[in-house]
């Protein structure tokens, strides 16, 4: 028979357990799924297993205000090499993730302005190395109409020594796998996520872009679901059921591998997101999308509405 002395020694040690369970979040807290909700984050945003990310595309945003904790990744000098029109290396990019903090242990929360375009960009390139990130549904847009808080705290976090695989190819699609699908050696469905007056022609960027293609258009047989068509009106994602009667209208239901391109990867990498994180489909980004086939000199071309560069 225990004395009384262990039992409440016992006790106190349950105690402190408890304690201290309470004092530090629990992984499990962390909703399951690909995307978290401003709310869940607010009320979480001390959990010292998260790593919060932005990626913004707007200069000084990050600088003026942004989510307690939330660190800064730019995306044109962090996500690709500088000098080659590609993603960032393996070693460029463990070099990052290391600064971040960011392990195996780790819950990574990525959000951003335009409608998360580029923070969706990151998360195909954290997938294609490994790191499986979640959203903020709604990113910087829908938090900030909310008026929850805003920081210009920088957040300190100790190195993290994490290995990084080789990229996936698998995520990610390349000119000739595009033309594979356009010539009917691949079955893959394309999808251009452009609006309708850049997948006809009428357009020959998306206003206010710099990277331009001297041809308009759209790649043969590719399917045009504009990627706004995705989301509310506060920018979250709509529903599962949502997203696969808008999918399935246009004929896409899964049953395919699927490319999905835009101009220059990020509106696609929206897509790419919820197309296989949400939907469940197997999805390539073929982010060299229409800046790198539209100047390609001799691939077919659709342009329904006959604009020619150059002629106004």
């Amino acid at each position: 028979m225990k004395s009384v002395v262990s039992l409440v020694s016992s006790g106190a040690f349950a105690l402190l357990l408890t304690a201290a369970a309470a004092v530090v979040p629990a992984k499990a807290e962390i909703p399951q799924g690909p995307l978290v909700s401003t709310e869940w984050l607010e009320k979480n945003i001390e959990n010292p297993s998260l790593r919060l990310v932005e990626v913004s595309v707007e200069p000084g945003l990050f600088e003026r205000g942004h989510i307690q904790g939330a660190q800064n990744v730019v995306w044109h000098t962090d996500l690709v090499d500088t000098v080659r029109r590609d993603i960032a290396t393996r070693e460029q990019f463990q070099g990052l993730v290391r600064k971040l903090g960011i392990d195996k242990d780790k819950t990574v929360i990525l959000y951003g302005d335009n409608n998360n375009w580029f923070a969706a960009w990151g998360a195909w390139v954290f997938d294609t190395y490994g790191i499986e990130v979640k959203l903020l549904d709604g990113g910087r847009k829908k938090w900030e109409a909310e008026k929850r808080p805003f920081s210009t705290r920088a957040a300190t976090v100790a190195a993290s020594a994490i290995e990084l695989p080789q990229a996936d190819t698998k995520l990610r699609a390349r000119l000739t796998d595009v033309l594979e699908v356009v010539e009917g050696k691949n079955n893959a469905v394309l999808v251009d996520i452009r609006s309708a007056d850049e997948y006809s022609g009428k357009l020959f960027s998306a206003p206010g872009s710099s990277e331009l293609a001297v041809r308009a258009g759209h790649v043969p047989g590719a399917i045009n679901v504009t990627w706004s068509k995705a989301v509310a009106e506060d920018g979250t994602f709509k529903s599962p059921e949502e997203l696969k009667k808008l999918y399935s209208d246009a004929g896409i239901d899964g049953s395919k591998p699927i490319i999905v391109y835009c101009r220059i990867g990020e509106r696609s990498s929206h897509t790419w997101f919820l197309l296989t994180r949400i939907l469940g489909y197997d999805v390539r980004n073929y982010d060299g999308s229409w800046t790198e086939y539209g100047n390609t000199v001799g691939l077919p071309i659709v342009n329904t509405a006959g604009t020619v560069w150059g002629v106004k």
